[in-house]
């Protein structure tokens, strides 16, 4: 019974070929539409994801305060007030699982004929693990180095392409301010972080070698910043306050002085661009489900047309027996035809449309099977809710009136 209704809503689909591919062709685009939106927003929302695991969860930075000089606030880190001590007494926190002390800057590197200016910085062993830094070849810098203040660097993928090409870096000696350096190690590359810039392109040396022999210290034991990652137990809402407290604490400050530095959260823009790309998921998708509605309605028209064009049909096989049931089904299979075909159609062009913006536009994309289950869900629904009404308005002609009317 169900497969002769299927061979029937075909051969009346075939009939009327032209139009059946036009009442198609509004379904093909808003599927096609659906998958290529869902694509992007997931691709991006992907993205933003990879960069705060790049960047490292639970990462706070604590940077040195702002003085006013002759009434004119200062920039953020112009006054020397954490030190390496402040970074160890921080790491004995509970709420803290691991602390770096940090003195950098940009200069020169040389390695032969190449150079490259980079950033360097200077911390201890535990930046690593702090910033979600992995040494890809080669060792970290260990505890002896930073207490020998030992002349070695891990470098980033990119310093080491730009002066080592393909050669391989270790073991060899580059240049910093015209002092030699060993290359023990090479990091994983990263990417870019949110903001485009390339977190590759640095240079890691042992703290005291920083401080006393690239780029000095005016204030023996103090740091430029200092990197906490905080435990995964307590977060980064409880570790700030803790951190807040011991350094009041530890330098003194009367209870209605203003703090002497200040504590940000490196992935906070990263987990708001993650939420903007989740909601620019969501409404990139309802921008597109309006061409659905849009290409249901033309199906929708389209049977009313083939119900009236089909009144004598309609009003014989009422006469000989067929229930109204029958005649519902038969027009609704029609239309169902119609949207899954359509949307198969649609699927495989939205996932060609993914491919071709990914290879040729450099656009994040992800087409999984959600995206696949979303589309043929679509296209049924709107298979039955735009083809029920006509349908139900076959099924309910009497047999007199439709013979009479044809």
């Amino acid at each position: 019974m169900f497969t002769t209704l299927i061979a029937e809503a075909m051969r009346s689909l075939g009939a009327n070929t032209l139009r059946t591919l036009l009442a198609m062709l509004g379904m093909i685009i808003g599927v096609a539409a659906v998958v290529l939106m869902l694509a992007v927003g997931e691709g991006s929302r992907l993205r933003v994801a990879e960069t705060i695991a790049t960047l490292g969860r639970d990462i706070l930075n604590i940077y040195s305060g702002t003085p006013a000089v002759a009434g004119v606030r200062t920039a953020a880190g112009s006054a020397p007030t954490l030190t390496r001590a402040d970074a160890d007494a921080i790491a004995q926190l509970e709420s803290v699982q691991a602390v770096a002390p940090a003195h950098y800057g940009n200069t020169q590197l040389q390695y032969g004929g190449s150079n490259w200016s980079s950033s360097v910085f200077g911390s201890t062993p535990e930046f690593s693990e702090v910033r979600n830094w992995e040494v890809a070849s080669g060792a970290p810098l260990d505890d002896g180095d930073l207490r020998t203040a030992a002349q070695k660097v891990v470098l980033g993928a990119t310093v080491a392409e730009n002066l080592f090409g393909d050669a391989s870096p270790l073991g060899k000696m580059l240049r910093i301010k015209g002092q030699p350096y060993e290359v023990i190690g090479v990091f994983r590359p990263k990417g870019s972080n949110l903001d485009g810039r390339d977190q590759d392109d640095l240079v890691w040396v042992p703290l005291t070698a920083a401080q006393g022999k690239l780029f000095g210290n005016p204030f023996p034991g103090t740091v430029r910043f200092i990197t906490v990652k905080a435990s995964a137990e307590s977060g980064k809402g409880v570790a700030e306050r803790d951190i807040t407290a011991l350094l009041r604490q530890r330098h003194r400050l009367p209870a209605d002085a203003e703090n002497d530095f200040s504590i940000r959260d490196i992935t906070a823009s990263a987990e708001s661009a993650a939420q903007a790309a989740q909601a620019m998921s969501v409404l990139l998708g309802a921008i597109a489900s309006v061409s659905l509605l849009v290409g249901g309605i033309g199906i929708m028209n389209i049977m009313l047309v083939t119900v009236t064009e089909r009144t004598r049909e309609i009003g014989v096989r009422r006469a000989i027996g067929a229930r109204r049931r029958d005649i519902l089904l038969q027009f609704l299979l029609e239309s169902l035809l119609i949207c899954l075909t359509g949307g198969v159609l649609g699927a495989g062009l939205g996932v060609g449309g993914a491919w071709v913006a990914a290879e040729f536009f450099d656009t994040p994309v992800v087409v999984d099977l959600r995206t696949a289950v979303a589309a043929f869900g679509f296209s049924t629904a709107v298979g039955l809710f735009f083809g029920y009404y006509p349908a139900h308005r076959a099924a309910a002609m009497q047999p007199v009136e439709a013979l009479r009317t044809a």
